[in-house]
């Protein structure tokens, strides 16, 4: 099997579907030259969007683990992207064989805290109303780089945060049509990122759903908690001025 066969078919992405599933049974599709598992179905988000892929472990019928390190998407020969979803290996990890089921099992812990933080950005987006131009969630930080010149207060960020997570707004996953993106280009709040067009759907995350006031709503294909309440403690631990029009927010669990 050629590396662009390995790669051809598509990985149902379950984490879309549910952001809560910690683990599924799959088939493997593929091992890649390089130890790269390729899943026919998968709990596992990867690398993309600023937040950073999964890790955990994937579990062979006779109970042997093997230690996933990294969850990257798929690309062809020539570097473009397909929509396979590998899954890498701890170095020296035996993977399993093509065909053989496996049961994918997510690091919660980790996954959780990537969620709360992507989440907390967008509330950032809604705190501070000006152009992102860089983003990056990680389990133990996350960071927003606005396109501005202004100066931002600490304190006051980390109110707005505190009183979004205290009013428990809900988080609904949704999806709206490349026209009515079009028609409505503000939504995207990255100047870095566009959303992926032409599947006919853009999917959406919205903080305050209908009938309540909405807090955000922005392209985004990433995991989040299901209500502003469950992010907890997480604060702005720092500011920095990386351009003339450049100011980084960055964000850490509360002590």
């Amino acid at each position: 099997m050629t590396h662009d066969e390995a790669l051809s078919a598509p990985t149902r992405d379950l984490f879309r579907e549910d952001a809560y599933l910690r683990e599924c049974r799959a088939t493997v599709a593929a091992v890649l030259p390089d130890g790269g598992i390729v899943l026919d179905r998968t709990v596992f988000y990867p690398l993309g969007g600023g937040q950073a892929g999964d890790a955990g472990v994937l579990v062979r019928a006779d109970g042997r683990e093997v230690p996933i390190a990294d969850t990257r998407k798929g690309k062809d020969a020539e570097g473009r992207p397909t929509a396979a979803i590998v899954h890498v290996p701890a170095p020296g990890a035996e993977p399993p064989a093509v065909g053989e089921e496996v049961t994918a099992r997510i690091d919660w812990e980790r996954r959780h805290r990537l969620m709360r933080f992507h989440t907390t950005t967008h509330l950032l987006c809604h705190l501070v109303a000006q152009p992102v131009n860089g983003c990056s969630v990680t389990p133990d930080a996350a960071r927003l780089d606005f396109h501005m010149d202004g100066p931002l207060d600490a304190a006051a960020l980390n109110a707005g945060i505190a009183r979004l997570v205290a009013e428990a707004h809900p988080v609904a996953i949704g999806a709206i049509t490349d026209a009515e993106l079009d028609a409505q280009p503000d939504l995207v709040k990255s100047m870095s990122v566009q959303p992926p067009r032409g599947s006919g759907q853009v999917r959406t995350v919205r903080v305050g759903t209908d009938g309540q006031p909405q807090i955000d709503l922005q392209p985004c294909g990433g995991t989040h908690v299901a209500n502003t309440a469950e992010i907890g403690g997480v604060v702005v631990t720092k500011i920095e001025k990386k351009g003339a029009m450049a100011r980084r927010v960055v964000l850490g669990f509360a002590a």
